[in-house]
């Protein structure tokens, strides 16, 4: 059994750096990016199961939760009225946006995700941090420079770097 200290730290060195890139991409202030990104390792700590299948999943589900809430308050205070569809309505919506999938091709786009995953993790942080925030997150590469205090000719060779390096793992069919 890990203390909640020893907890504390291992989400710190895994998540920190992920959850502000995810927080200031989205508000564009660090402060705020902070104080989410410690109420995500907050709320982990007071409900997270003793297991957890999908960290990764886990954290970022909680980090999407907040920032919805958060929205929702900022709207509030501002004194716009955010509307809430009715269930039929978003049961229609859900039935137009879900794409029905069969098991296999679930499991396929697992593997899938899963063998990128591994693949970036066989890069430098910083590559793999340069590439998620381009890729994944977005982001532009002047905005990745600044957010990073590095140069874009250096998050144009990062991402340069973790594109040929996906493309050896996996091959460019395309």
């Amino acid at each position: 059994m890990h203390s909640t200290s020893a907890i504390q730290s291992l989400l710190d060195a895994r998540f920190r750096r992920p959850l502000m890139n995810f927080f200031m991409r989205r508000l564009r202030d660090r402060s705020e990016a902070e104080d989410m990104t410690q109420q995500v390792f907050s709320r982990i700590l007071s409900t997270a199961p003793t297991e957890i299948e999908h960290p990764e999943a886990y954290v970022f589900t909680i980090a999407g939760n907040l920032l919805r809430d958060h929205g929702r308050t900022a709207a509030r205070r501002a004194g716009v009225v955010v509307p809430v569809p009715d269930d039929e309505l978003v049961d229609e919506l859900a039935a137009l946006l879900v794409d029905h999938r069969s098991p296999e091709r679930i499991l396929l786009a697992r593997e899938t995700l899963a063998g990128v995953l591994e693949a970036l993790d066989e890069l430098g942080e910083r590559t793999r941090d340069v590439y998620i925030l381009f890729r994944l997150e977005s982001m532009k590469q002047a905005q990745i420079a600044s957010l990073l205090g590095i140069g874009q000719s250096t998050v144009e060779k990062h991402v340069m770097r973790a594109c040929a390096h996906l493309a050896m793992r996996f091959g460019s069919d395309g």
